[in-house]
């Protein structure tokens, strides 16, 4: 992960976002990937957080 991002404190959450730091210097097919996984991973997060 880059020195620059900011960290929210959730590790489940820091974890995710530093994904968005693995494909450098990848094509688009690798990166639509790692949004999609970033997108459903953030949303299981903030659904386990509304079943509180």
């Amino acid at each position: 992960m880059s020195e620059d991002v900011v960290r929210t404190g959730v590790p489940e959450v820091d974890g995710v976002l530093a994904r968005l730091g693995e494909p450098d210097g990848a094509g688009a097919e690798q990166w639509a990937g790692v949004y999609e996984d970033v997108h459903a991973r953030l949303a299981a997060t903030l659904a386990a957080l509304d079943r509180g």
